[in-house]
């Protein structure tokens, strides 16, 4: 029996790339000429054949001076010592957890680099070794900050603050880490009665925002009874299709952008800015408001 089959042309897609002022960077390819070695230092991503500068990876090309280098739109995610991350705890070992941090290799979480119940400063001992699954077992989301980076590559986390620690409800967005922007402070109370973690990892964690700062995020607490009312619901889903929006266009993402998205977004349903259209819709709105900010 014949079947129906229904086939895409490229020219009817969406193009959701949204780039400033309208201009969307020009993508290299592996193995693409971008000059001639003599004129410029090689960077990171490129490689020297025959003369000439090629990309070894593909990404837009960043310049400093003479310095080229090409940066991937999709790679792992390489910590720093002070990034925030959003991490799920994979295994329990001996006097340490081991996290998945969207990195190459899995970070650890020692004993020693988290706070007791109760706030007790006192050296671990056995039993603390014994109630480890207790305090963090497999599958729990935490919050936490890059300690020190080992020889490998690989991170070692603290939650040496009350802001760190087991997460409790809320949702889980994996994007790009390098879409995440650097700023002073990743945890962010939003107006519209939702909070936000944006790791540098790539991995945001949305939830509703807490009566009580200490009782929300921070320490061992994880309070899956409670019902978030719907409107709450409704809320982080709107925020969860906004920082989706941005990030089909490849847009940077820190609080002014998800807010401006957020506004730009009342005029569709949650279930609507799934629509391609509407996402770049949303996306090309906040880049004007943010291209008016900057100006």
């Amino acid at each position: 029996m014949p079947q129906k089959i229904h086939i895409r042309l490229a020219a009817h897609r969406v193009n959701p790339s949204v780039g400033v002022n309208r201009r969307v960077p020009k993508i290299f390819t592996p193995g693409q000429v971008i000059t001639e070695q003599n004129e410029f230092m090689r960077g990171h991503g490129t490689y020297e054949e025959n003369g000439f500068l090629k990309s070894s990876v593909a990404g837009v090309k960043e310049q400093v001076n003479n310095l080229i280098s090409i940066r991937p739109l999709k790679s792992r995610y390489n910590g720093e010592v002070g990034d925030v991350v959003v991490g799920r705890i994979t295994e329990v070992q001996q006097k340490r957890w081991k996290v998945d941090t969207n990195s190459r290799l899995d970070s650890v979480l020692l004993l020693s680099s988290v706070n007791l119940p109760g706030g007790e400063l006192r050296r671990r001992s056995a039993e603390d070794e014994h109630m480890m699954r207790q305090y963090l077992q497999e599958g729990d989301l935490i919050s936490a900050e890059v300690q020190s980076v080992f020889s490998d590559g690989s991170l070692s986390l603290h939650t040496r603050s009350l802001k760190y620690g087991k997460l409790s409800q809320g949702v889980l967005l994996k994007v790009f880490p390098s879409l995440i922007k650097r700023s002073k402070t990743h945890f962010h109370n939003l107006y519209v009665g939702a909070s936000i973690i944006l790791g540098n990892n790539g991995f945001i964690w949305i939830y509703p925002t807490a009566s009580n700062a200490e009782e929300g995020v921070g320490g061992f607490v994880q309070n899956l009874e409670e019902v978030v009312s719907k409107p709450e619901r409704a809320t982080i889903g709107r925020l969860r299709n906004c920082i989706f929006a941005l990030t089909q266009s490849k847009m940077m993402l820190y609080d002014t952008s998800i807010m401006y998205a957020y506004e730009e977004s009342q005029k569709y349903t949650v279930a609507e800015l799934l629509v391609p259209e509407a996402m770049v819709d949303v996306a090309i709105l906040t880049q004007d408001r943010l291209s008016m900010l900057d100006a």
